[in-house]
């Protein structure tokens, strides 16, 4: 057995890619897409013929992450995620009806809603609207989370599914001299097995999704978290490596891989998070945002990365 396979037993194991060929070489469960994969992808020969399905559309970009999603999800027995335009970011109510044309062209392919989950920027009017989109049946997958305020916003929202970042809150600490003598001590794996136990310790029922890794010790870190959406070389490297194994480029640092290193979940329905009153308001969130420096400049540096490749891609379409 190898390390991936390992991983799968323990981890719900998601494709980080907008490669059909990838995909299918490492048959993960989920698969999660953003303007830069499928930007990435879209530039690729191979698929001319979807791009050219959509030229001429007024909604041509949906239709081609949708068309993206549809070819996915004939691959895959789970889920995909498929993101909202990021510069919606900060209206509510906007995002709730790209969300709801999102479904509505899944829909229109025979794609049920179950299998879908709609990518969100973490904000406090994404959460938002994801708490409303939650109640009218359509699962949210919330996106660019750094924070344990954005964790907790989430939480009481009752969302599907979040994704902290992993790798770029490493990125962030190793920029400013940052330095630790073992993957346990990475402050990207800290923050996703904190944000797992302070779920686990209250009932929450919202799974948690690592993304944004940058090595495979990171990865392996962090098995037995709910899901863990992973690079094609990463997953690569992993499929590579025994079950016991570190990656050679990182004995120092990667631990063994061992049945988990966090979970499982405990069993047990969700208890109320809020009451009356109770829970995060705005300004709350807004300030608790505001105090971690790193979350901050996480955030808004993901929604002008995930806006500048949206606007690729609708260039790419129109050209």
């Amino acid at each position: 057995m190898n390390a991936l396979d390992a991983l799968k037993q323990v981890t719900t194991v998601v494709a980080d890619t907008g490669s059909f060929a990838l995909m299918r070489a490492f048959a993960p469960q989920d698969a999660t897409t953003n303007p830069s994969l499928i930007l990435k992808a879209a530039t690729d020969p191979q698929y001319a013929e979807l791009l050219g399905h959509v030229r001429g559309k007024a909604d041509a970009v949906d239709r081609l992450l949708v068309a993206f999603g549809v070819e996915i999800l004939k691959i895959i027995p789970g889920r995909v995620s498929t993101e909202v335009d990021a510069r919606l970011s900060f209206d509510t109510q906007a995002t709730i009806a790209h969300a709801h044309s999102l479904i509505d062209l899944y829909a229109a392919q025979g794609i049920a809603a179950d299998r879908v989950l709609i990518k969100i920027a973490a904000t406090w009017e994404g959460i938002r609207a994801a708490q409303v989109l939650e109640n009218q049946g359509i699962a949210c997958n919330l996106t660019l989370l750094f924070s344990q305020v954005q964790a907790q916003a989430c939480a009481e929202a009752a969302v599907t599914l979040i994704s902290p970042f992993v790798g770029r809150i490493t990125d962030w600490h190793k920029a400013r001299g940052a330095v630790w003598s073992s993957v346990e001590q990475d402050p990207g794996v800290l923050f996703v097995r904190t944000v797992y136990g302070g779920y686990q310790s209250r009932g929450v029922q919202t799974e948690v999704m690592g993304a944004s890794f940058r090595s495979a010790a990171q990865v392996l870190a962090l098995a037995g978290c709910d899901l863990l959406t992973v690079s094609p070389e990463l997953l690569a490297e992993l499929q590579s490596l025994p079950s016991t194994s570190a990656s050679p480029r990182e004995q120092t640092s990667a631990p063994p891989l061992t049945p988990r290193k966090i979970g499982p979940r405990l069993p047990g329905r969700a208890r109320a998070l809020r009451g009356p009153g109770e829970g995060l308001g705005e300004s709350d969130f807004r300030f608790g945002l505001n105090e971690d420096a790193m979350a901050t400049e996480k955030l808004a540096e993901g929604i002008r990365s995930f806006a500048r490749d949206g606007q690729k891609l609708r260039d790419l379409v129109r050209a």
